[in-house]
């Protein structure tokens, strides 16, 4: 097992030549979003924004576009007609994939719903994209249900559920998943070979095939609702910009840890919000680069 650190980071980022311009760093899809929780979707854009990726298409439905152009309007928003209770649908499948196969990555899940609509969403995703597919949050509810599909993958697949997230993927009750997290982390490894493993907690492992991180950066601060979506963005952002989704997942989770660090010094980790955390986000990649 590996323990992360910043050298780990600085060897993994993605470069940026001199001549760089938005086509060659990287095209991000991300499918996030619903009524409601529009603020999860502008979380997790941001972030991956944030992080360097090129270019960003949001697809999101129609009756958040408002709220969600306005917080970010660096992304190229793609509104869908979907839901009546306001998630995507089976009928925006097409819309999905056209924009997928023009991605480098895609995100799906960060406040999507769990509904039939993101599952039949999610399926398509997981057996017609061949981009690399990060599956967070209401993505890993709905997979939970059956999570054999992965078998069908056309693409590298990253997980990032949280220990109780898991627990609904794995049967495993979260005490025992908490009590062996690095364990229960190496076993659902082996199970489902080449997919990405985040198990996020306080000390969040990262597993694939026999390779195991452990990240002991971090703080309490981050415990809020929303610093998921953060860190899903990032991961889905250095992703798109080209690392293997291996590499991609453990610097991301080491990076989400640092600019945590950085906002609880400077905002205390009662008040600290995970938006503060991707204002953090330039001064950890100054310092690493």
């Amino acid at each position: 097992m590996i323990t992360l650190d910043r050298s780990f980071v600085r060897a993994h980022l993605p470069r940026r030549p001199d001549d760089a311009h938005k086509g060659t760093m990287g095209t991000l899809c991300s499918v996030t979003g619903r009524y409601g929780s529009a603020g999860a979707a502008i979380l997790s854009g941001r972030a991956a924004l944030r992080s360097g990726v090129g270019l960003h298409d949001q697809i999101l439905p129609a009756p958040i576009y408002p709220v969600y152009a306005g917080a970010v309007p660096e992304s190229v928003c793609i509104p869908v007609q979907g839901s009546e209770s306001g998630t995507v649908s089976a009928e925006d499948i097409p819309v999905i994939l056209s924009a997928a196969s023009r991605s480098a990555a895609v995100l799906i899940g960060c406040g999507s719903g769990n509904c039939d609509g993101v599952r039949a969403v999610l399926e398509a995703l997981i057996t017609g994209c061949e981009a690399p597919l990060i599956i967070d949050a209401d993505g890993i509810n709905v997979l939970s249900a059956h999570i054999d599909i992965l078998k069908e993958r056309r693409a590298p697949v990253i997980l990032t559920p949280h220990v109780k997230e898991f627990s609904r993927l794995t049967g495993l009750p979260t005490a025992q998943i908490t009590a062996r997290q690095e364990e229960a982390a190496a076993a659902f490894a082996a199970q489902h070979p080449g997919v990405v493993l985040v198990l996020k907690s306080h000390r969040t492992v990262i597993a694939q095939d026999e390779r195991l991180y452990l990240n002991t950066a971090g703080n309490s601060g981050m415990a809020k609702g929303g610093s998921g979506d953060v860190l899903a963005g990032i991961i889905a952002s250095l992703t798109a910009q080209g690392l293997d989704p291996l590499s991609a997942a453990a610097s991301g989770v080491h990076i989400h840890a640092l600019a945590g660090d950085i906002a609880a010094e400077r905002l205390g980790r009662t008040a600290m919000l995970p938006s503060d955390m991707i204002d953090c986000l330039s001064e950890v990649f100054t310092s690493l680069q």
